[in-house]
C-alpha cells in the first residue's frame, strides 16, 4: 500500500459535517491521543485513554492526576477542534494558543514553570532550549518567528506545486523547532500537523509510541541540517501504517464486485 491509496481512501468521502468526521475518526482519536500522550508520558495506558473517550470517565483509577487530566484535554481539544476543521479555518496564533491551553490545562509543573509564572495558552518568558543541539527562538521572538511560519504555510496553499504533505512536515519540523511554550510543544506540534492536514483534505496520522526514536531522529536531523525528507518519509510511513486496515477494507476487491443474484 503506497500514501497515494491512503490518500485516495481519505478523499473518497468528504467531511461536511463533525457527525462525519466524529464517524471518520472514530476509532482514529483515541489511538491518537493515547501515543501522542505516551510519547512523553508512560503512565498513560489504551485502557485510560478510552475510557475518558467513550465514556467520559474511568473507574477506580488510581494514578496521578497529572496524567488524567492529559488524557481528558485531549478529548477536549478534539472537540474544540472538530467543527474547525470542517470550516477549514486557517491556522493562526490564536488557534494555536488555544490548542496549547486546551491540551496542557492542569499539567504544568509547578515546581518547574510556577517560578516563572508559564502558564498553558501564553508563549514562554524564558529561555527552554531543547535537545541536544539546544533548539528554540529567544522568548522576545517567539511570536513573530511563529507568525512567519504561519504564514509560509497559509500562504501556499492552491499553489500549482503545493503539496500538503511536504508543507505539514515544514509546518510540525518548524513549530518544535520555535518551541514556542514552556512544556506541551510536542502535543501541540502533532495536533496542528494533523489540523493542517486535515483542512486540506489529507488524512491525518498518528505517531506511534513504539516509533518515537525514528521521529526524534528525523527531527533533529532537520534542526542540524535543514532536511526535511527523513520527516516526510516518516510522516508518510506513519500515515499508511495509521491507516492501512481501513483503507485495506476500502480497496478489497470483495468490496469491489456487483453484488451476487440469486438464481
Amino acid at each position: 500500500m503506497t500514501y497515494a491509496d491512503v490518500l485516495a481512501f481519505w478523499q473518497h468521502n468528504k467531511i461536511s459535517s463533525v457527525s462525519d468526521m466524529d464517524m471518520k475518526l472514530d476509532s482514529f482519536r483515541i489511538l491518537f491521543a493515547y501515543n501522542s500522550n505516551r510519547i512523553e508520558n508512560d503512565k498513560i495506558t489504551y485502557h485510560d485513554t478510552r475510557e475518558i473517550f467513550e465514556n467520559g470517565k474511568v473507574i477506580n483509577y488510581t494514578g496521578d492526576t497529572r496524567t488524567l487530566f492529559e488524557i481528558e484535554n485531549q478529548k477536549k481539544c478534539y472537540d474544540f477542534l472538530a467543527e474547525k476543521i470542517v470550516k477549514k479555518e486557517p491556522i493562526s496564533i490564536g488557534l494555536i494558543k488555544q490548542i496549547h491551553y486546551t491540551l496542557t490545562y492542569g499539567t504544568f509543573d509547578e515546581r518547574r514553570f510556577g517560578v516563572n509564572h508559564e502558564r498553558p495558552g501564553e508563549f514562554k518568558k524564558h529561555d527552554y532550549v531543547t535537545g541536544i543541539n539546544e533548539v528554540g527562538s529567544p522568548p522576545e521572538y517567539v511570536e513573530e518567528d511563529l507568525e512567519a511560519l504561519i504564514e509560509e504555510v497559509n500562504g501556499v496553499a492552491g499553489e500549482a506545486n503545493f503539496n500538503a504533505l511536504t508543507v505539514s512536515a515544514y509546518l510540525h519540523a518548524g513549530f518544535e523547532y520555535i518551541h514556542p511554550f514552556a512544556d506541551g510543544n510536542g502535543r501541540v506540534g502533532r495536533t496542528l500537523m494533523n489540523y493542517y492536514l486535515m483542512i486540506n483534505d489529507h488524512p491525518p496520522l498518528i505517531i506511534y509510541d513504539e516509533d518515537k526514536k525514528d521521529y526524534y531522529n528525523a527531527l533533529e536531523i532537520y534542526d542540524t541540517e535543514e532536511n526535511l525528507r527523513p520527516l516526510i518519509s516518516f510522516i508518510e510511513k506513519e500515515t499508511i501504517k495509521t491507516w492501512e486496515k481501513s483503507a485495506g477494507r476500502f480497496n478489497s476487491p470483495s468490496l469491489n464486485k456487483p453484488p451476487s443474484r440469486g438464481r
